[in-house]
């Protein structure tokens, strides 16, 4: 036993001790363990249940949105009764009544770069849940330059995807490896959720597997760094693709 945790905590945590690639020390590790997810919505509702079920011991979570009626239908991490709340604020409570052992810390406001800065380099893994280029950019931005180890994942309609980037790795291509000309793909892609529409259990897939990857960056496990995987729902199909780093890229090339 550990003189770490107390019996209750043994015994929540059970199923996942008895994993050898977890262990006491592993489960003590994830106690200690920070993270940051960016965004509440259909990605964020699973990710964040996810690591808070798993005992990450502290969750920052940003959003400056509120909940809407047509939220419902995949962020299961908001409720009817919800509605008009604070993301983060709905979130938080629904994250406290599973396990109120997590510190959670809430963000409401729109984050600027310094802040963003000043937030991330605090952290042991980012897990990017937002639905739009521009803030998948700016995060991967400051997590390149703070060598903070990345966990991205996207869906619209039937599809999805997800990679990890750790940065603590120096030769792996970054997210805007990925898309070469940042301004070039904000101004191509107008469709999101709200426009095109989204398959609810997508997000959940995608956002499970975000979670699963973060867990495994805190454990030191092998992970998904230097592929990007494609989930085709429609067709139950999965791709996998080898992401190359672009020497010239802007924000981790020369």
């Amino acid at each position: 036993m550990s003189d770490g945790m107390n019996d209750e905590q043994l015994l929540r945590y059970s199923r996942q001790i008895l994993l050898p690639d977890v262990d006491i020390a592993g489960q003590e590790t994830l106690l200690n363990s920070r993270v940051l997810i960016m965004g509440l919505g259909g990605l964020g509702a699973p990710v964040a249940m996810y690591l808070a079920a798993a005992g990450v011991g502290q969750m920052t979570l940003v959003d400056f949105d509120r909940v809407d009626l047509s939220n419902l239908q995949r962020q299961f991490i908001h409720s009817t009764d919800s509605i008009g709340m604070l993301k983060v604020e709905s979130a938080k409570q629904r994250l406290y009544a599973m396990n109120p052992e997590v510190n959670y810390r809430t963000i409401s406001n729109k984050v600027s770069m310094s802040q963003l800065y000043n937030e991330v380099e605090q952290y042991d893994v980012v897990l990017d849940c937002t639905d739009n280029f521009p803030s998948r950019f700016g995060i991967n931005q400051v997590c390149v330059h703070t060598s903070t180890p990345l966990v991205s994942g996207a869906v619209i309609r039937m599809e999805g995807q997800i990679s990890t980037f750790d940065y603590r790795q120096k030769d792996y291509a970054c997210y805007q490896c990925l898309y070469g000309d940042a301004d070039s793909a904000i101004n191509d892609s107008e469709d999101t959720c709200s426009t095109t529409g989204v398959l609810a259990p997508v997000a959940g897939v995608i956002g499970s597997l975000q979670a699963t990857e973060a867990l495994k960056l805190l454990l030191g496990l092998p992970c998904l760094t230097g592929r990007l995987m494609i989930f085709d729902a429609k067709y139950m199909q999965w791709r996998e693709m080898n992401l190359r780093k672009d020497p010239n890229c802007r924000v981790c090339g020369r």
